[in-house]
């Protein structure tokens, strides 16, 4: 029996973020073995930015952090769920409550943006 995700076989494992309390798919991040250790220990979770090259602590920029509720893996120990409490409303860098806002029409290819923005990312991030 595994004891966990298999960093040896894949140093970045990709992780679903889920709302513990509404089972909203709210993003796709990655952790490597610091990251996930990093999750474990203090209960908020914090992913590997592969366009930084370092760990990123969800909202540490935003305050948007995620507290996690629990963990999963997969049968192959190389994807992670993670049942978060999201706070601050939003978990997409921008601005809306989950990345997937983002509806395609199966029939047509036709994009249609569904929710709104939580919080203006100019703002939050200091570019506006």
């Amino acid at each position: 029996m595994s004891s966990g995700p298999d960093f040896e076989k894949t140093p970045l494992i990709p992780v679903i973020a889920q709302d513990a309390a509404t089972g909203d798919v709210l993003m796709l991040a990655y952790m490597n073995a610091e990251a996930y250790a990093e999750t474990l220990k203090n209960q908020r979770v914090c992913y590997f930015s592969r366009s930084r090259q370092k760990l990123w602590r969800k909202g540490e920029e935003s305050g948007n952090v995620q507290h996690l509720r629990s963990l999963y893996y997969d049968c192959d120990a190389d994807a992670i769920l993670v049942k978060v409490e999201q706070v601050g409303g939003a978990a997409c860098h921008t601005g809306f409550r989950s990345c997937f806002y983002r509806k395609i029409d199966p029939k047509t290819g036709a994009v249609e943006e569904q929710g709104e923005r939580v919080f203006d990312p100019n703002v939050v991030y200091g570019k506006a």
